[in-house]
């Protein structure tokens, strides 16, 4: 049973989150393949204004909108603005997200309200509205950007691995739904492992120094790929970097030695002797024109065999998703 999406090149995205990292290289990258018609939405309208200018050159229509996740009303205007300037929309990526290092003594409750705030409910109020307007087009796309961390979390960053726990559920049981309604839309979820985005200098930490992704890192444009992939060909998981794996396979046969083993080296891994510079964007907007990379975009590895083979070869079991879906 083949996938029926549209081309790259006829679609209508939106990418909420656009403004650094993961979600401005995906915009991008939908440029860069042909799409035309873009709507990139995040909290920094600096970096939006920049984004929307390199969109613009590699020959896209593309549009601003400025947009907090948090905020439902917000998020139910990005998709009206969407519909209202494209008439429709065939794929949208949810990216945000926000991170912070730290023991769990170490993390204030307010702290972890808000990390799940932005990276899970955020990603439910998006869902709510895009869900309906895909449908209106007759059928589309979700994605969502969680983590490998939605399959196995690691010491200090408890917040943001709960948050990602919780998220892949969501996607989850919002697939099966879609699936018993027999709606038009498929849900594909995007896991990436360590990634070479400004993400580790925008999080907040306790640790006294500038946290780092557990190597190997990979770069942005490798999650973009898969993205754009999903946008034609979706696919219920995606993960990104061969480490990815690693961490899913760790968890799936042996959870107890995976917790011996990071709680022996989970700090040295995560951590950095360059200082922190005291700034984050837990509560406020990305700040400057945006970035794809971020410090660590000299470590990153630019393949992954892992994330070509899952972007391309479909399970039985979502071909049969498939099919009930078509049924209903």
């Amino acid at each position: 049973m083949a996938d029926t999406r549209r081309p790259v090149s006829d679609q209508v995205v939106v990418v909420l989150g656009a403004s650094s990292g993961i979600g401005r290289a995906t915009a991008l990258e939908f440029a860069r393949q042909g799409c035309t018609r873009i709507v990139v939405a995040s909290r920094g309208e600096e970096a939006l204004g920049t984004l929307v200018e390199e969109l613009e050159r590699a020959g896209a229509e593309a549009v601003a909108v400025p947009t907090d996740i948090t905020d439902q009303a917000a998020v139910r205007a990005l998709v009206d603005a969407a519909e209202a300037r494209f008439g429709r929309i065939d794929t949208f990526v949810t990216v945000p997200g926000v991170g912070i290092w730290g023991s769990v003594q170490q993390i204030d409750l307010d702290e972890f309200r808000r990390v799940t705030e932005v990276n899970y409910i955020g990603h439910v109020a998006a869902a709510q509205a895009a869900v309906p307007a895909l449908e209106r087009a007759g059928g589309g796309v979700l994605i969502g950007i969680g983590s490998v961390e939605g399959y196995r979390s690691i010491p200090l960053h408890a917040p943001y691995s709960a948050s990602k726990f919780a998220l892949r559920a969501f996607y989850d049981a919002l697939r099966m739904e879609l699936a018993e309604e027999g709606s038009p839309v498929e849900v594909s979820q995007i896991l990436p492992a360590g990634i070479a985005t400004p993400f580790f200098e925008h999080a907040r930490t306790k640790l006294g120094s500038m946290p780092k992704p557990p190597p190997p890192v990979y770069a942005p444009e490798l999650v973009a790929e898969a993205v754009v992939r999903a946008s034609v060909h979706p696919r219920r998981e995606i993960p990104v970097g061969d480490a990815a794996l690693g961490f899913i396979a760790g968890q799936r046969f042996s959870p107890a030695l995976t917790d011996a083993v990071l709680s022996l080296t989970g700090r040295q891994l995560q951590t950095t002797d360059r200082p922190d510079d005291g700034t984050d964007i837990l509560d406020t907007p990305t700040p400057g024109p945006g970035r794809v990379r971020g410090a660590f975009a000299d470590q990153a590895l630019t393949t992954s065999p892992v994330t070509r083979v899952a972007g391309v070869v479909a399970r039985p079991g979502e071909l049969l998703l498939r099919a009930i879906r078509r049924r209903g």
